[in-house]
């Protein structure tokens, strides 16, 4: 799955080198001391960078990675997605040439007689609105001219009532005054056997 680097002297079994113990030396000899230094610290800086780049380089383990996933990406789907599109572009050119002609023209056609049916539609609510208003106007009237009937009847109803109540209370007035009559009259007689 993964590609890995050299096997490390770690991994095998074999131990790293030491460095060897570092003479001493005299004043006079730097020269010749730094270069021997130099050479016996170069293995030990190579080892450094090789256990630095097994345990902090991932390149070469990402790159490996991604070489196989790139691998297995376009084995496996291989041209699907080339065919799907070629499928809908295929799909979309036969619905502009055939089918979308089809059916501009079949709407144009049910559009007018849908246009057509409306209008006519429209023309019977049209009437059917009229008669309506119509009728609301003749019952208007009639509930008019029964209201004022209504009134008349009222005002001839309350004058009757007025002249009755005229009538009842001139009567009322009449039969007082002949009660008074008679109870003064039965005073007076009342009186004649009083003074007996």
């Amino acid at each position: 799955m993964s590609r890995a680097g050299p096997a490390s002297p770690g991994r095998s079994g074999a131990a790293l080198p030491l460095p060897l113990p570092l003479p001493l030396s005299l004043p006079g000899d730097r020269k010749r001391e730094a270069l021997s230094a130099g050479a016996l610290l170069q293995p030990i800086i190579k080892d450094v960078g090789e256990i630095y780049s097994r345990l902090l380089d991932h390149r070469p383990v990402i790159q490996g990675e991604i070489r196989y996933f790139v691998k297995e990406f376009e084995e496996k789907r291989g041209l699907r997605e080339l065919r799907v599109l070629e499928n809908l572009k295929s799909t979309i050119f036969e619905a502009n040439e055939n089918i979308l002609p089809k059916c501009e023209q079949s709407m144009h056609d049910n559009l007018n007689e849908v246009l057509k049916r409306l209008q006519a539609s429209n023309n019977m609510i049209h009437r059917l609105q009229e008669r309506e208003h119509e009728e609301r106007k003749l019952q208007a009237d009639k509930v008019m001219a029964d209201e004022e009937n209504r009134i008349a009847h009222w005002e001839s109803f309350m004058k009757e009532q007025q002249n009755k109540q005229a009538e009842v209370d001139e009567e009322h007035r009449k039969a007082m005054e002949r009660l008074k009559e008679q109870y003064s009259e039965m005073e007076k007689e009342l009186a004649k056997y009083v003074s007996f």
